[in-house]
């Protein structure tokens, strides 16, 4: 909002979550729906994103982070506002819509059948879909739906898996409210500057699937991988070509752009040839 009309007067192009969050989630959206018309005849209406696998350390750039939000998040209740609003980083004009489905619990996934749990990235990932949808002009539909969440298996295992996280990820922000348990958390998390070395960026990987379903009631699934730690090893190689592909001059005006809206399948190809990232129909 305090940029978009400088940027679009000055041409400056702007493109914002350019790394985990929230390449695989925006152009996994773009790259399934792009699938689903050419499949199918028509977009999905909704789309599920779980999270299947993945494998990486946060940093202390990152912890820091988010304990600012939440200290932000407890002393002005607009900025609750805006964390809770689905459509908060969609243009003026357009921040409204349908309810949108949201994991904050353990729940049976009526999308997989698994147990599935919160994904601490969903509050942007999601709303930078949305800002997508939005500045594309709602080609999927005012009614379309978007909600991302972390499979955690079957059973009283996957049950349990999904109860821990729950209650760790309430820990967190629980902890991060008080001064006395703050103090712990800041010896026992990393601090900033520290973070996973490279052998162990190098051991990450992340798995996410996305299941679409149209409005006639037909289905397509997808699959979009990383080959290296999701916060660190996989986001530097996607700054680096989202960053070329900006160099190369794509067909938008100034403003302020998502991932999809500035590159679509040119960053797609990009990632896959030079990224490590993989891009499925599954």
């Amino acid at each position: 909002d305090a940029h978009q009309g400088a940027a679009e007067r000055s041409g400056a192009r702007i493109v914002f979550a350019c790394g985990f969050d929230s390449i695989p989630s925006d152009l996994g959206v773009w790259f399934t729906q792009q699938r689903a018309i050419e499949q199918l005849g028509e977009p999905c209406t909704s789309i599920a994103m779980r999270v299947k696998a993945l494998k990486g350390a946060p940093s202390g750039g990152t912890v820091a982070s988010l304990l600012g939000v939440i200290d932000e998040a407890r002393r002005d209740p607009d900025v609750r506002r805006v964390l809770a609003d689905p459509y908060s980083l969609a243009p003026h004009g357009m921040r409204d819509g349908p309810p949108q489905p949201n994991t904050s619990r353990p729940r049976r996934d009526d999308v997989t059948g698994q147990w599935v749990a919160p994904f601490v990235m969903a509050g942007i990932n999601t709303r930078v879909v949305h800002r997508t949808h939005a500045l594309l002009g709602r080609p999927w539909g005012d009614g379309f739906t978007y909600d991302e969440a972390m499979l955690t298996g079957d059973g009283v295992a996957g049950a349990a898996r999904a109860a821990a996280m729950v209650g760790a990820m309430g820990g967190l922000i629980a902890g991060g409210t008080l001064p006395p348990t703050r103090w712990v958390l800041g010896k026992v998390l990393p601090g900033p500057g520290e973070g996973p070395l490279p052998e162990e960026q190098a051991a990450g990987f992340f798995d996410l699937r996305f299941h679409g379903q149209t409005a006639g009631g037909e289905g397509i699934s997808t699959r979009v991988t990383g080959d290296r730690d999701p916060g660190y090893g996989s986001t530097a190689k996607m700054l680096a070509e989202a960053a070329l592909a900006l160099c190369d001059g794509p067909e938008v005006g100034g403003g302020c752009w998502t991932p999809a809206t500035c590159f679509g399948d040119e960053l797609i190809d990009r990632l896959v040839a030079f990224a490590g990232l993989t891009f499925d129909v599954s």
